[in-house]
């Protein structure tokens, strides 16, 4: 029971990090109970830390935790690599638990603790040094709020609920930036009515939209498909993918194709673009009516079954009829002469 427990408490801490920092920074991330967000800089606010260095230095800056409840709060501040959920391909961080790779083994807060008045706000001060083995191209991260009191959960399950905060930072280390993108294992599932033209016909065509580059990217992608002859059945571009895909990141996405073929044999071809890079894939699919491939497979073991019977019926031929024996011949008597007369 302890080990689900802290299981349920690590998954639910990574989805409120998820569900606190916005899709599109443009405001401190804020769950209604605290915030945090860089210290103004002396041209404008900030809404998240955007940062460059080349490996071997080391970068300052200040971050803000406001508390927006009426009574004191304590957080852990800690740093967390930023990565792009499977779900949706939304920005999220690493929890306190887990390993940290980038910015969050790179940047230190100079307090682990804050405890924030009510209605009020502490700056702190952290440190970025960056290694100087250090990748070139952007390193995603936050600098993390963690509320280290853990809410129960109504009902039997016991579940645990820690909130956390982050303020985005996007450090790009100095060298080659390579922007690319790949498209892979694209994938068409049909779901088609049993008797044609009596229902919906629809498709899901899914795939993977690999960041296999060292930047940030905004990816388009572009869905098309044919059918026999080069008929266009469907050219659209998508809306449902992540606005940002993080450096390594691999996002498993999914389209609906409403009013699919019934009956057709075409490709799907999936076409994704960032800044200075283009990549495509693309898919056989195969349109049949169930009831139309039930009639095919049942004229196929049919067919199958009589030649099966005409090969062993050419292999074993009947035996050939015997001619009986020949009668033997009846012994004549011979005959006797007539006698002369005298």
């Amino acid at each position: 029971m302890r080990k689900l427990y802290v299981l349920l408490l690590c998954l639910l801490c990574s989805l409120c990090l998820f569900f606190a920092l916005p899709t599109v920074p443009a405001q401190a991330a804020d769950n209604g109970s605290w915030s945090v967000y860089p210290a103004s800089s002396q041209i404008a606010a900030r809404p998240y830390f955007y940062l460059s260095a080349d490996p071997g230095t080391t970068l300052k800056d200040t971050v803000v935790v406001a508390n927006k409840t009426g009574q004191p709060l304590t957080f852990r501040l800690y740093a967390a690599d930023a990565y792009n959920t499977a779900r949706d391909g939304g920005f999220a961080v690493r929890t306190v638990k887990e390993r940290q790779r980038g910015v969050g083994a790179w940047a230190k807060p100079g307090r682990s603790h804050v405890t924030v008045p009510a209605h009020g706000t502490v700056a702190v001060p952290f440190t970025i040094r960056v290694p100087e083995g250090a990748e070139p191209g952007d390193h995603p991260g936050a600098l993390v709020a963690l509320d280290e009191r853990v809410e129960q959960g109504d009902g039997s399950l016991a579940l645990g609920v820690q909130r956390a905060v982050g303020a985005r930072v996007y450090l790009r280390v100095g060298g080659p930036a390579l922007p690319a993108i790949a498209v892979e294992d694209v994938r068409v599932t049909h779901h088609q009515p049993l008797v044609p033209g009596l229902g919906d016909s629809t498709s899901t065509i899914s795939y993977t939209l690999h960041n296999t580059g060292n930047v940030v990217l905004d990816p388009k992608v572009e869905l098309r498909a044919q059918g026999l002859f080069g008929r266009t059945l469907l050219a659209r571009d998508l809306s449902k993918i992540p606005s940002e895909l993080l450096p390594g990141q691999r996002v498993r996405l999914t389209e609906p194709w409403r009013d699919a073929p019934q009956l057709d044999w075409g490709d799907v071809t999936l076409t994704a673009s960032a800044k200075d890079t283009r990549e495509s894939a693309s898919a056989s699919f195969f349109a049949l009516p169930w009831l139309v491939a039930a009639a095919l497979a049942a004229a196929v073991v049919v067919g199958v079954v009589l030649f099966v019977r005409a090969r062993r019926a050419r292999a074993h031929p009947s035996a050939p009829v015997r001619p009986s024996p020949p009668a033997a011949p009846t012994p004549s008597r011979p005959r006797s002469s007539p006698s002369a007369r005298p």
